[in-house]
């Protein structure tokens, strides 16, 4: 992209845990043979387990099992019930690379307009203070390239 991000000032964006990143239409989350792997040995399983319970295959790759609430369809691992009125990742630390990285997505920082369709659903985004653009470059770099090994191998 070079210099000429439309964003080269920052862009400001503070985490709410409003949920709404995790919940939402039918998608998916997808999680590499490594994310499981530490995923399962946070939660205590054989990975092979936590691939059975907890994830199921789509035609992007392996995905994070979604649950049916009243919000939408929540993650699997949205917390709802710990944090009164939040919301969080209940294993945030060894959360997969597409929630690391949001919303530093290529395609929510493509242009001016679909930072705007972002910021409709993520309360977060305009929020805090300006995250510098190097920040925002290393995320999207690190999706960019994460999306293009899942889809490498999802061809194979």
């Amino acid at each position: 992209m070079g210099d000429l991000e439309w964003y080269s000032e920052g862009l400001r964006f503070e985490c709410t845990q409003c949920g709404a990143c995790c919940t939402g239409a039918e998608g998916y989350v997808l999680v590499s043979d490594e994310e499981s792997r530490a995923i399962a040995a946070r939660i205590g399983m054989s990975v092979e387990a936590f691939r059975r319970k907890y994830t199921h295959m789509t035609p992007a790759g392996r995905s994070l099992t979604e649950v049916v609430t009243e919000h939408g369809r929540d993650c699997v691992f949205l917390d709802r019930e710990s944090v009164p009125g939040k919301a969080v990742c209940s294993l945030y630390e060894d959360r997969p690379m597409q929630c690391r990285t949001f919303p530093w997505w290529p395609e929510t920082l493509r242009s001016e307009k679909s930072w705007a369709r972002t910021a409709k659903a993520c309360e977060g985004v305009g929020r805090g203070s300006v995250v510098p653009i190097e920040d925002i470059r290393i995320d999207r770099d690190a999706q960019a390239a994460y999306d293009a090994r899942v889809r490498r191998a999802a061809s194979r």
